[in-house]
């Protein structure tokens, strides 16, 4: 099987089809930074203990609503995105060039992190004094194992399309987006999930069927989304404040009426792709140039985000005894996280040419 370049979106619009879209770059930067900052308020909340999390004595709940806007779509817009790099990529490879694209960047970190980082630092650091009621996992790496699988599973589908730029599905779905609210119909598939699945909390995604099964729509959508960008982009800056609109209403209802427990599963998934409708609205405005901090940072954050967890928990495992203010704490752990993992990542990571496809990079990555 090969594939062919989309002529649907080239021939209507060929400048657009052709473009880089650095506002998706900067989405995936921003999307696994917010996984790291979200990762370390987690540590200052009352419940972090039952999630395998390093806690401090004194919480900080008033963080959390906040946190609570972002929990609902942090994970889902990664697995939009992974969706629209897949269908980018699908325009320069042929599906073998693809596939072994796929299992260097996604797969062999993946294994890398939870079989051999892991069993590492599970005999290290107790040899070396460690005495923590947690444990450092590589558990953060989750959804890679989810989008390589998501992959596996719909290349045959996304190839087909890719080749048939002009069958029916697309048609109908490009109709669906030229209609003024017509993106906000993509979420009905989320909230089908939702209702169906049910899970207990909508943001539950960690080896929860519901977690794969929204995963898996959302890569899907990905691609559709990008495979309609001619569509797709200027439909989706149109409705940008609409959605922003909805999605804080629809988040205050979630807040002050249920109290962030919400037993309709179905309304915060439509809330989900709302705030997913504006990021990329907002986004596609403001953020799709290229600059010098996006060439770094992109490629940066990958390895960085491997990395940050065993990082921010022997941080926390000295920090957190300290007899400091907890807002400081938060402040240090940040600081140290971020700063700690960009050191490894300049110093180490990126100097090593043989080590680098265990943390995602090329090898001829400068």
């Amino acid at each position: 099987m090969k594939l062919r370049k989309h002529k649907f979106a080239v021939n209507l619009d060929d400048t657009v089809a052709q473009r880089r879209r650095y506002d998706v770059d900067w989405l995936r930067t921003l999307a696994l930074t917010l996984l790291i900052i979200y990762h370390v308020v987690l540590c200052f909340q009352p419940w972090a203990v039952h999630i395998g999390f390093p806690q401090n004595n004194s919480a900080l709940e008033g963080i959390w609503p906040f946190m609570a806007a972002l929990n609902i779509w942090r994970i889902p817009i990664l697995f939009l995105i992974s969706g629209m790099g897949v269908c980018f990529a699908m325009e320069r490879r042929d599906w073998k060039q693809l596939l072994k694209d796929r299992t260097k960047r996604i797969l062999v970190p993946y294994l890398f992190g939870i079989v051999v980082l892991q069993s590492i630092v599970t005999i290290a650091l107790p040899y070396l004094g460690w005495q923590a009621e947690y444990i450092i996992t590589f558990g953060h790496l989750w959804f890679l194992l989810n989008i390589f699988l998501y992959f596996s599973w719909l290349i045959g589908i996304m190839i087909y399309l890719q080749n048939n730029p002009g069958n029916g599905f697309f048609r109908f779905l490009s109709k669906l987006m030229q209609w003024p609210l017509g993106l906000f119909l993509f979420a009905l598939p989320l909230m089908l999930e939702a209702w169906l699945v049910n899970p207990q909390y909508f943001s539950s995604y960690v080896d929860s069927l519901h977690g794969w099964v929204m995963g898996l729509i959302c890569f899907f959508l990905g691609f559709i989304f990008v495979s309609l960008r001619h569509v797709f982009w200027p439909a989706v800056v149109k409705i940008r404040w609409l959605a922003l609109v909805l999605a804080f209403s629809l988040y205050l209802v979630r807040l002050l009426v249920f109290e962030l427990v919400t037993p309709f599963n179905w309304l915060t998934a439509f809330e989900s792709m709302s705030w997913m409708l504006a990021v990329f609205g907002f986004s596609s405005l403001y953020l799709n140039k290229p600059s010098q901090s996006l060439s770094y940072l992109s490629k940066a954050v990958y390895p960085v985000y491997i990395v940050h967890l065993p990082v921010q928990f022997i941080m926390a495992y000295f920090l957190f005894p300290l007899p400091l203010a907890a807002v400081l704490k938060l402040t240090l752990l940040l600081a140290s996280t971020f700063g700690i993992s960009f050191l490894l990542y300049e110093l180490v990571l990126r100097r090593l040419k043989y080590i680098r496809p265990l943390f995602g990079m090329k090898l001829n990555q400068g």
